[in-house]
């Protein structure tokens, strides 16, 4: 019933975990105009890794497991791990929608989304997640990807709330 999922999501929170600062000011105005719509909905936290010191002296896997590491240390028993990733499932917004929707209703209390680094995740990350989620099938940098995702994020709770921001 809709009551429950008004219910489910006050208690459930949604973490954003992103590796290293957006270096465009741009992208981050509109990464924080929807973060503070966001919050009207849900407990939404974007959380920053540093990037990793020296990273242009490490290899691909290095970087990755470097990377892993500190994302894994910010995963908690029982959050859910979700990975943008191009090769997850892809959604339209609707669907999205219903998907949010139905983890609050199944009661996840803590989903972490994370998006990656230049050569995304290491097989140790991998293997801890419990979904994997593609924006697009095009390629897009990390840093616009936070944009698109706090967007899409926004845009779906709006259409669980039956607002109309998703047909303006």
């Amino acid at each position: 019933t809709r009551r429950s999922s008004d219910l489910s999501h006050k208690v459930m929170k949604i973490v954003f975990l992103v590796i290293g600062k957006t270096d465009e000011s741009y992208l981050d105005t509109g990464i924080l105009k929807y973060i503070k719509r966001l919050e009207h909905y849900v407990p939404f936290e974007m959380k920053i890794i540093p990037d990793i010191k020296n990273r242009k002296t490490l290899t691909e896997e290095q970087q990755k497991k470097a990377e892993g590491e500190l994302i894994l240390s910010n995963i908690n028993i029982g959050d859910d791990l979700v990975l943008l990733d191009e090769n997850g499932k892809t959604f339209s917004s609707v669907a999205f929608s219903q998907w949010i929707e139905k983890q609050m209703n199944i009661g996840s209390k803590r989903i972490i989304f994370v998006v990656g680094g230049p050569y995304g995740f290491s097989k140790d990350v991998y293997a801890k997640s419990k979904f994997k989620i593609s924006l697009s099938e095009m390629t897009f940098s990390h840093q616009m990807i936070r944009l698109i995702f706090v967007e899409q994020l926004y845009r779906a709770f709006t259409i669980i709330k039956g607002e109309p921001y998703h047909h303006i």
